[in-house]
């Protein structure tokens, strides 16, 4: 029963639907290691109002999941993240965040399935985080651009040298953002439907 006393059950609000003008949507995912901000992302960028599934981090998780040292990070995304983002008027991302901890990492692979493309977030602070990532993607076939986080105490690369140490070809995009920032949020995701542009155009993209 909702607050109104009625027995229905309220749907979408009328601002979460898709524009009248939309033909197409794709499904994006965005990935990456616990803490490098896909939850934040995700929730800049949507001009839905975001699902999260974020649960309070508690002792339990203590020599289970790896929180790289960070005593910040109080929540993790224990099942996924949802937005939606209009890159064109005709065209709109469906949005799903992964959780970043290795004991959720089963639920991957439902997230994948049908992704036309993915967001691999690292932090360069620990880029390792992001091998097992990219390696997932590869194995299912699913495109991918690399995004660094600018976190403010995180050491800056040059781009050749990210590429060399995350072991890229010269193909994959890599560009820096700022998760927290709508409109590099949304840079990257235009990086990565010009990527699936230049795919599809090559006959690479099926």
């Amino acid at each position: 029963m909702d607050f109104n006393g009625s027995d229905t059950i309220p749907g979408p609000r009328i601002e979460d639907h898709l524009p009248h003008t939309a033909q197409a949507a794709a499904k994006i995912v965005i990935v990456g290691g616990f803490g490098v901000g896909k939850t934040t992302l995700v929730g800049s960028v949507s001009e839905i109002r975001p699902l999260t599934t974020e649960e309070t981090t508690t002792q339990a998780g203590i020599g289970v999941d790896d929180d790289y040292g960070s005593d910040i990070k109080t929540a993790t995304t224990v099942a996924m993240d949802f937005g939606r983002i209009s890159i064109t008027d005709t065209l709109a991302l469906h949005l799903f965040g992964t959780p970043g901890q290795e004991r959720f990492r089963f639920l991957w692979n439902g997230l994948f399935a049908g992704a036309l493309g993915a967001v691999v977030l690292v932090d360069t602070r620990r880029l390792e985080a992001g091998f097992d990532v990219m390696g997932r993607l590869e194995e299912r076939g699913v495109p991918f651009v690399v995004a660094v986080n600018s976190f403010p105490d995180a050491p800056r690369y040059p781009v050749e040298e990210l590429r060399t140490a995350l072991d890229l070809g010269p193909e994959i995009p890599i560009v820096e953002c700022d998760a927290r920032r709508r409109a590099s949020g949304r840079d990257v995701l235009m990086t990565l439907t010009r990527f699936l542009h230049s795919l599809a155009l090559s006959g690479a993209l099926t």
